[in-house]
């Protein structure tokens, strides 16, 4: 997907995975209201709008793929045209 990354998986037997969550920080912070003990801004990307979302734990697992999906849209949006998957 051109030079962008949208997910940092964890080290093995991790169960956190960073996503950009929102354009803005303010956006982002929807997840750390909604949950507190499982989602964190990212180190060093999390003024961007990316967190940290703990897998398996109180966030649902049907909202994981959709934030990855959200993640992975929201990067790609910004790609320049040529680099953007067909």
């Amino acid at each position: 997907m051109g030079s962008r990354i949208f997910a940092f998986l964890g080290e093995p037997g991790s169960d956190s995975v960073g996503l950009k969550c929102a354009d803005s920080r303010d956006e982002a912070n929807e997840w750390l209201t909604r949950y507190p003990q499982d989602a964190s801004v990212m180190a060093y990307l999390g003024r961007s709008g990316w967190n940290t979302l703990r897998v398996g734990a109180g966030i649902p697992d049907d909202e994981v793929p959709d934030a990855v999906d959200g993640s992975y849209a929201a990067v790609v949006s910004r790609l320049p045209r040529r680099e953007r998957p067909l």
